[in-house]
Parts: C-alpha cells; structure tokens; sequence
C-alpha cells in the first residue's frame, strides 16, 4: 500500500507521534491469550477469549467520553481498565468477589502486556536513527512504560493522555503534544492504524500516516473504514514507513 508520500511532508515533519493501541501493538491477540488463560484457571472455559476481548475493547471509548465530555475528571486508563473489566465480567456472570483483588488486578493490566506488531520494534529502531519517535496515546505513563519495556519499544518519550491531560480525539490531545516537543502541529506526524484518529490530528493541523493493520479486529472492517482520507501517507507496515523517510 502506498498513499501519496509526499517528499514535500517528509521534509517538513520533525517528529512522529504514534498511536499505540492496534497500530503499535497486537490488542486483540495480546488480550484474547491472556483471557484464555485466566478464564481457565477460574474453571470458565466456556467464554470465548477472543469475543471476551472485542467486548472489553467496546467498553474502551464510552468510559473515555465519560472524561472527555466532563462527566467525570481525566483519568487514567489503567483505571478506566479495571473499571470496564469488572463491569465486563459481571455480565459475564463471574463474582469478582470470589475471583479476588489480585487475579483481577492481573487481567485488567493484560493491557501493558500487549505484544508489539511483528514489524513495529524494527520499523520504530530505524525511524528513530532520524526522527524523534513519542507516543500519543490513550494509554497512561505507567501502562506504555512497562508495555514498552517487555516489548522493546524504543520511544523517545512516551506522551499523550497523561501529559495533555486529555483523550483522543479531543485537539488539545495532538496540539498539547506538538506544543510539549516545540514544534508547530504542521511538523508533527501521527501514525496511527485508525482513520477517525488521523482525521481528528489533521483537522489540527497535524501531518499523518496511516499504518494497515488488517488483522486488529481479526480480519473483519475497522469500524471507523468510512473515516478514510487521502493522507500523507500510507504505508502497510513501520519497516515501510522507515523506507519512505529514508532511514
């Protein structure tokens, strides 16, 4: 896959912030593993892993637009996990009385244990030797720190929720993060696998790339395919995007 590449864009961008759920790392994957063997080891082998792991992501942006909206105040998300977690597994029928504070407390930080894309660690070594590479997540400090830690995820600084105290796609998110580097939002690249993410940094100016990942709903069509755009550029993995930028 490629977009238009544009070597004018390539020239003018001076970092590249990356989304990190589904476009970094494998969520789907990384929590129906987990889940699979929680659910066992509670004698609950009747709940299927990967449909438990789209039903907890679900959760994800209703329990971020509690904060965006002022509902509530900015939390972080490894709270808002724990939360939607509990809320998940009463449906499911599961006490989390009797499951206990400490195996649940695992499974609700399954998040930070996310495997990376086969391609992401060596795409994000080599844009690195020619960009700064930050995150602009979701995701809290600690959760990308120790996700970045087991993966090998060489970021240069992890950014996002935490530093702009707010969630995507709200504009202070991807300004709040081209104001923390210095640089105009011109001059900052998301990379995101999401084209309602890409839509929302480039109607802030931002530069964007969008990484194909295919396989982040297990092959069935993103729900935001109809946000598609033409952007900077498109790419179908991080080695491929290196390859653009020339590193």
């Amino acid at each position: 896959m490629t977009g238009t590449n544009d070597g004018n864009a390539v020239r003018r961008v001076k970092a590249l912030a990356f989304d990190v759920f589904g476009t970094v790392v494998d969520w789907r994957s990384g929590i129906a593993h987990e889940a699979a063997a929680w659910f066992a080891a509670i004698g609950r082998e009747d709940i299927d892993a990967a449909s438990f792991a789209d039903a907890w992501r679900g959760l994800y942006q209703p329990a971020l637009e509690a904060c965006r909206s002022g509902a509530r105040p900015y939390t972080r998300l490894d709270i808002l996990n724990r939360e939607t977690l509990e809320q998940l597994l009463h449906t499911l029928g599961v006490d989390r009385v009797a499951v206990g504070d400490a195996r649940l407390a695992t499974l609700a930080q399954a998040w930070r244990r996310l495997p990376p894309w086969p391609d992401a660690v060596p795409g994000l070594v080599r844009l690195k030797q020619r960009l700064p590479i930050v995150t602009l997540s979701n995701g809290n400090v600690a959760l990308i720190l120790e996700m970045a830690r087991r993966a090998g995820l060489p970021w240069d600084a992890i950014l996002g929720a935490d530093a702009t105290q707010c969630f995507k796609p709200l504009p202070q998110a991807y300004l709040g993060t081209a104001d923390l580097l210095g640089i105009e939002p011109a001059e900052l690249c998301l990379v995101a696998a999401h084209h309602s993410d890409l839509a929302a940094a480039r109607a802030c100016g931002l530069a964007t790339a969008f990484v194909a990942r295919p396989q982040e709903y297990g092959g069935r069509r993103a729900p935001d395919a109809d946000a598609r755009q033409d952007w900077e550029f498109e790419v179908d993995s991080l080695e491929a995007l290196a390859d653009v930028f020339g590193c």
